[in-house]
């Protein structure tokens, strides 16, 4: 009995002790777990929201302890968004939200997601708020909406604006009267008056400063609880890869008007000029690249179809003699088109007048250069065919008679004189006038010299 009884406390020692080590070593393990570092900056779209997931997912892949998003943006479009603050609550890596560096803001989209995150950090010197909905609808796009009794839509967009912010809010246990505030009357705070009214968490003045302030912290994320061993873990920086920034690229509105332009010019070259391949080539890929960005972005279908009549009487105006009434009516329907293509007042997704301006003016000097390089190949005399004939001068092979033959452009014809008259003898030279078939009919040379003397 004795014995037994030793051999089961010898038995629960050794399980103490295993399970001590392994606990060791899960700390450990979490100790020397990575922070990420993704940075937001400007406008927030299409691109930016890419970005931010895929880091995300990224960070839960190498079983990272925190992601810190750090911010500085003036805003963007609500799809985008949305998605980044879905990807945020989804995360099993607690997020935390730091705006930095001094100087810095988080306005508009960029407070709800300081809203959603699990800490929410800034910088001296830096700000967040003015989070009222322009328009929160298809495409993310942003339209005026002070005053929110000016129309239906215009009511429901703040309503559904200031419910989003306000359940971040009672999600994360920060301070739900502002964040509606902040979307009702547009209002922003400092970072000191941020972290006095329970807006955030906590200030740091830069990286390693947060870290070691919420070092310890226990986050709860929607995998369960963490905890934070931030002061001594590696700082691993993760910056926009080639295909952040492609469509960083391709969705800024003027470079995705301009491929569409490409694009069109391209086909219109290839159809003009079957056998060229590479217009046809390079504008079927610029073209279809403008449309991938455009359909990202918040476009307006009417200003789409005033592109596309513009650029129809443009390439109209080179085949039909209307005297320029196409051309101006394409580049005026082009040029409004143009500023009204991207539905949104979002800062960095609009569409700058000088890009319009420019597009117009090089599209009217092309059109206009094409026409008239056409209109003078039109005055010129014929060069082939039928007509080509008229004109031309040939050489008698026989004696004359009411007809005969002659070599015209080195081939042999059957010629005939004009009226009564007969043909002169062989070597005479001769001008065609008419032609009927395979017969010309022709009148001697010096007579047309007698006659112009």
């Amino acid at each position: 009995m004795t014995t037994n009884r030793a051999d089961w406390l010898r038995l629960f020692v050794r399980r103490l002790l295993l399970a001590a080590a392994l606990g060791l070593c899960a700390l450990r393990a979490d100790a020397a777990a990575p922070v990420v570092v993704i940075p937001l900056s400007g406008a927030i779209g299409p691109a930016s929201a890419d970005f931010v997931v895929r880091s995300l997912a990224r960070a839960a892949d190498e079983r990272a302890q925190l992601v810190v998003l750090r911010i500085d943006t003036p805003g963007g479009l609500d799809l985008s968004m949305r998605s980044i603050i879905q990807a945020m609550l989804a995360s099993p890596v607690p997020v935390a939200a730091f705006i930095a560096p001094s100087g810095a803001r988080a306005a508009s989209a960029g407070t709800y997601i300081v809203y959603a995150s699990h800490i929410a950090a800034m910088a001296p010197g830096t700000n967040l708020g003015a989070a009222t909905p322009i328009q929160l609808g298809m495409g993310g796009g942003d339209r005026p909406a002070s005053d929110a009794s000016s129309s239906a839509e215009s009511r429901k967009a703040m309503q559904d604006a200031a419910a989003y912010i306000r359940g971040l809010a009672q999600l994360r246990g920060r301070n739900e009267q502002w964040a509606e505030r902040a979307v009702r009357e547009a209002v922003a705070l400092s970072a000191n008056e941020a972290l006095a009214q329970k807006v955030i968490d906590l200030t740091a003045t830069d990286i390693p400063d947060l870290l070691a302030k919420v070092d310890g912290r226990h986050v709860r994320t929607a995998h369960g609880e963490r905890v934070l061993a931030t002061r001594t873990a590696p700082v691993v920086a993760v910056e926009p890869d080639w295909r952040s920034r492609f469509l960083a690229a391709i969705t800024n509105p003027s470079v995705a008007l301009i491929l569409m332009m490409i694009g069109m010019y391209g086909l219109f070259f290839e159809f003009a000029n079957p056998g060229f391949v590479l217009p046809g080539v390079a504008g079927a890929i610029c073209l279809l690249v403008g449309l991938f960005a455009l359909q990202l972005l918040p476009i307006s279908y009417v200003g789409l179809g005033l592109i596309l009549l513009g650029t129809g009487c443009l390439v109209a105006e080179m085949f039909l003699p209307t005297f320029g009434a196409l051309g101006i009516g394409g580049i005026v329907a082009f040029a409004i088109g143009a500023l009204m293509l991207i539905d949104t007042d979002v800062p960095g997704f609009g569409i700058p007048i000088g890009v319009v301006l420019a597009l117009a003016a090089i599209t009217a000097l092309f059109v206009f250069a094409v026409s008239g390089v056409a209109l003078k190949a039109r005055r010129r005399p014929v060069v082939s065919g039928a007509e080509a004939m008229l004109g031309s001068i040939g050489v008698m092979l026989d004696d004359g008679g009411a007809s005969g033959w002659a070599r015209v452009h080195g081939e042999r014809w059957r010629v005939q004189a004009t009226g009564a008259r007969s043909l002169p003898g062989a070597g005479a030279r001769v001008r065609i006038v008419a032609r009927d078939g395979l017969t010309l009919t022709v009148e001697p040379l010096e007579d047309q010299r007698q006659q112009a003397a």
